[in-house]
């Protein structure tokens, strides 16, 4: 299948997508943050000095989707309906589980806003308490879910 970002000479291009059928398209990413132990105590006890982690990164995981096509440069801007981000304190990993759900009704899907929305979110946690731990691993992004349109439905093993 040919990368559809690409014309017949090998440039980048948006992808034209007004011939495309307006559908509802939703898109469910997710991803974590690995910390030291005593990292994750200090969010699970809400003890962080920049103030409440979770909440913070939540609302920088919605506005992360919003922003997408200013940052990824063959975004289309699309009407964002709903931007719902999920943070879960894991005692397992240590850290933080995320996971985000971005709704849209239009003729492309919201996958990148998806995935931005997590990485936002957890670079958020990271911002907030990398004065205790430079060392946090984020990984893990990627797409669960991509509903609507033409390719139909996609969800992760």
């Amino acid at each position: 299948m040919p990368l559809t970002h690409f014309d017949a000479q090998g440039q980048a291009h948006m992808v034209d997508v007004s011939d495309k059928a307006v559908t509802d398209r939703v898109a469910v990413a997710a991803g974590h943050v690995k910390m030291a132990q005593q990292t994750y105590e200090i969010i699970s006890e809400g003890r962080a000095k920049k103030g409440d982690v979770l909440g913070v990164a939540r609302l920088a995981g919605i506005m992360g989707a919003k922003k997408t096509p200013d940052l990824i440069p063959l975004c289309h801007p699309l009407p964002v309906t709903k931007v719902a981000i999920e943070l879960k304190l894991d005692p397992d990993l240590p850290g933080v589980q995320i996971e985000a759900t971005v709704k849209t009704s239009g003729q492309t899907g919201v996958e990148m806003e998806a995935l931005t929305a997590v990485s936002t979110a957890a670079l958020t946690v990271y911002d907030m308490t990398k004065a205790v731990d430079k060392a946090m691993e984020i990984g893990g992004i990627r797409v669960l879910l991509k509903d609507g349109g033409k390719s139909g439905r996609y969800e992760a093993e």
